[in-house]
């Protein structure tokens, strides 16, 4: 089955905040590059990337349709030789940032292609341990948000079924043990102690805060807390994983399978948090899972519930999936979360589709 075209689109998204009916971050869009992959034998495939805000949007756009145009000719259902072909192509511009984000949208588009032709979902394709999965809530509870809009969300929250959701700390320029701790306080008697209380830092803090503030959250039993300290600081998050009870949650921020066996190796964190784009696309996040799995240690997703829905039920070790619907106007239907849970979708490959109305509306 050879690859025969790859059309790529910028699609720029509102950046609401539609799990709780939060305020809109005004003047702010949710950017992604989308593209489909068709094949000689009439299969298309479907993938996506993001660059993560910032202006080098369509220089990943350029970076993807450089890429595909490499990938034509190809075996579609090869897909590890395709993307050695492409990696190896592009080795001088790695391993990671955009070459990395860029081969990861490729590499999800021929996992449909796969799914399709073999006419199974993706999640069964990869191992379908499970036929669902718990999902948290995630980014209703931000930082900026006040604390009031906050408690009034994690009440939505919890009155819509989730069992999971999470909060963020260390707001820049306002980081203060007691406004912390008052903070995590107050969450947690909105959510009760029945609800699984994540915490994302997302780097803000110093070892030394992370270790001082966490000790003095721990009444709080927080799920986990995220991102503590710089995603390359191994040794710091090993001292602050040995120094507190509450489990350390990391690896959204690193690009490929190299950093996360540091990670490991260091004993740097207890739950392993993989991100399907920077990962460098399912197949290299499947060999993260594999590896964290050697370590007793389970995987959660970040963002893309829509594809990680398939990945975190497909393996032993997938713990739960981040529920973040940042990119859920891109498809005509989505898993959506019933008490807690998100059902793996039975359609083959990805079970998506590209909703035309929002390509055409946001597309550039």
């Amino acid at each position: 089955m050879k690859i025969t075209h790859v059309h790529t689109q910028v699609v720029k998204l509102p950046a609401d905040e539609p799990l709780a009916n939060g305020p809109e971050l005004v003047g702010v869009t949710r950017d992604f590059v989308v593209l489909s992959i068709g094949t000689d034998q009439g299969i298309e495939g479907i993938g996506l990337t993001t660059s993560f805000a910032g202006p080098l949007l369509g220089t990943l756009k350029t970076a993807v349709d450089a890429l595909g145009a490499l990938a034509v000719g190809e075996d579609a259902l090869r897909i590890e030789a395709t993307m050695e072909k492409l990696r190896n192509a592009a080795h001088s511009c790695g391993p990671g940032g955009i070459l990395t984000l860029a081969l990861s949208a490729i590499d999800i588009a021929l996992w449909d292609i796969k799914g399709k032709a073999c006419q199974q979902p993706l999640s069964l394709l990869l191992g379908g341990y499970r036929q669902r999965v718990p999902t948290y809530a995630s980014g209703a509870l931000r930082r900026e948000f006040s604390l009031e809009e906050v408690l009034e969300a994690a009440s939505r929250l919890r009155d819509r079924g989730f069992r999971q959701m999470k909060m963020q700390l260390a707001l820049p320029g306002r980081t203060s043990s007691a406004r912390e701790v008052e903070r995590t306080r107050l969450i947690r008697e909105a959510v009760g102690d029945e609800t699984d209380l994540m915490c994302d830092i997302n780097q803000g803090w110093s070892v030394r805060d992370a270790i001082s503030i966490g000790r003095q959250i721990e009444p709080y039993h927080l799920y986990w807390l995220e991102d503590v300290v710089a995603h390359d600081d191994y040794a710091g998050m090993a001292s602050v994983a040995a120094a507190l009870d509450t489990p350390i949650a990391a690896g959204e921020y690193v690009y490929g399978s190299v950093p996360f066996r540091h990670m490991l190796e260091a004993r740097s964190l207890d739950i392993v948090m993989i991100d399907v784009l920077r990962a460098g696309g399912i197949s290299q996040w499947m060999k993260i899972a594999g590896m964290a799995q050697a370590f007793n240690l389970p995987v959660v997703s970040h963002l893309l519930p829509e594809l990680h829905v398939h990945l975190i039920s497909a393996i032993p070790n997938g713990l739960t999936v981040e529920y973040m619907p940042w990119s859920a106007r891109l498809f005509d239907e989505i898993p959506q979360p019933v008490d807690g849970q998100l059902h793996v979708p039975t359609l083959p490959g990805l079970g998506l589709n590209f909703n035309r109305e929002t390509l055409n509306r946001y597309g550039l």
